[in-house]
């Protein structure tokens, strides 16, 4: 299985999530995708198996994830800043990965009906939800595991 951690600006995100993952699923191929390298080498130092840089990386990324993991402006084009491109936005989209997002409200997104939880416990929450959907692939061997909320 592959989780795809998604970034951009300073990786900050991406580095507690990398961080996290590799301490709750050790066994998870962590690939690091940012932005920018900036981002990029704060998740990498942060423990992600494999790290890669822009548009592409991200649309080819994408293609081979079984998860995909980043903040919601991951998902919206011209987001964080303006460092989330139309393709790399679309490509998040369109993705067969399971996706979980951040619902970090900032940069002119802000989600109602989602509780103001403190960084750290949004990432606790998504690292859970990741474990969660390792543990129904591997439950499920070369099968899909069952679409739940999909």
């Amino acid at each position: 299985m592959e989780l795809l951690i998604i970034d951009a600006q300073g990786g900050g995100i991406g580095r507690q999530l990398a961080a996290s993952v590799k301490k709750s699923v050790p066994g998870l191929l962590v690939t690091a995708v940012g932005s920018n390298s900036a981002a990029t080498a704060a998740m990498l130092r942060a423990g992600a198996d494999r790290g890669a840089t822009g548009e592409n990386a991200v649309v080819v990324g994408c293609r081979r994830a079984d998860i995909i993991a980043g903040p919601l402006g991951i998902v919206i084009a011209d987001a964080l800043l303006g460092e989330i491109t139309p393709a790399m936005a679309a490509a998040v989209g369109q993705s067969r990965a399971k996706r979980i997002l951040i619902p970090v409200n900032h940069c002119d997104n802000i989600v109602v009906g989602v509780q103001d939880l403190n960084l750290g416990r949004l990432i606790q929450e998504a690292v859970e939800l990741i474990a969660a959907e390792v543990k129904k692939k591997e439950a499920c061997p070369g099968g899909e595991a069952p679409a739940a909320g999909r």
